[in-house]
């Protein structure tokens, strides 16, 4: 349990709690308890503490873009909710942000299954890589595999090929995980048989999730995505990607801007305590890499699939999300 927003912060920094909606979530409701637990006995004391456990959250991992995207949120909930001059309000309305942040969460990855579902055939092998399933979000559906089980609940016979996903076994550790409670049929491989399986027809489809989407559909996921993508096209294998609208960055023109986080080596050099490489090895240890809009069939969202041009398709949904937002 987390007590406190710096454990909150820690928690989304060492991954403990990772999926870039998840990590939106996570700080938003790290923010509001962190809010609730000032000792500011005025709304400007609880203003100076807010700014500061933001910009801890902002610090913890920089390519994610939910986690601005949340706490750009709770800022403008303070900035409504601070003309009422009373500090236990303010720190309720905050509360009440994070609270409808997680529960808009559920109803997105609901709604990315059911976008999802009818671009998986009958009787499909899907491809996953990294984990974009309810261990990443909010919910108990999650994106990636929020379509595999929106294709399951549709009456689809589905199966889970998973990518074990180097260096932190993700795939192996979490999404075979969960795919296994759920009685969908997973089988595990080592990242580097992916153009193997692809090869010999066992792959049908590919859905992975997303970190962050700009306006034209470069899309960063974890790291080897990238690769899946370019063994995908040259099998003629469908690669989708499935996120809320959360995670597109209209801001940033391409991929080329996206900033991508480099970890701690002794991720590469170890698994838990158990070291595997030689003392003294330079290691590149990028999370994330960015697969260019032409390698992507469509892109799934909580409002709907985009397709190319993206720029067109997904400011499409972006301007629609925000219509009804305003009503």
């Amino acid at each position: 349990m987390l007590r406190s927003y710096d454990e909150v912060a820690e928690a989304i920094q060492k991954m403990v709690v990772r999926g870039a909606p998840a990590i939106g979530v996570s700080a938003a409701l790290g923010i509001a308890l962190g809010a609730s637990q000032s000792v500011g006995t005025s709304v400007a004391d609880l203003e100076d503490d807010l700014d500061y456990i933001c910009d801890v959250m902002a610090r913890t991992r920089p390519t994610a873009v939910n986690l601005f995207w949340a706490i750009e949120r709770m800022r403008s909930a303070f900035e409504r909710a601070k003309s009422l001059r009373n500090v236990e309000e303010v720190k309720k309305a905050l509360v009440s942000e994070a609270l409808a942040i997680f529960e808009e969460d559920i109803t997105a990855n609901r709604a990315i299954g059911q976008h999802g579902a009818a671009l998986i055939p009958d009787g499909a092998t899907v491809l996953t890589h990294c984990n974009a399933g309810a261990l990443a979000t909010a919910g108990d559906y999650g994106t990636a595999l929020g379509v595999i089980r929106g294709a399951r609940d549709a009456g689809k016979r589905v199966a889970v090929i998973a990518d074990e996903t180097r260096p932190f076994l993700q795939g192996l550790r979490l999404t075979a995980w969960e795919l296994a409670k759920d009685e969908i049929p997973v089988t595990v491989i080592t990242d580097n048989m992916a153009g193997h399986v692809m090869k010999s027809g066992k792959v049908d489809v590919v859905v992975v999730g997303a970190d962050r989407i700009a306006a034209n559909g470069d899309t960063a996921n974890k790291i080897g995505t990238y690769m899946v993508a370019v063994l995908a096209r040259e099998h003629h294998i469908p690669f989708y990607v499935a996120a809320p609208l959360t995670t597109l960055d209209l801001t940033l023109s391409s991929g080329e801007r996206i900033p991508i986080e480099e970890r701690d080596p002794v991720e590469v050099t170890h698994i838990r305590d158990q070291q595997l490489g030689p003392d003294g090895i330079n290691v590149h240890n990028p999370a994330f890499d960015v697969t260019p809009n032409h390698l992507i069939t469509a892109i799934v969202t909580d409002r709907g699939v985009a397709r190319p041009p993206y720029e067109e398709s997904l400011r499409a949904l972006k301007e629609m999300e925000q219509a009804h937002v305003a009503r």
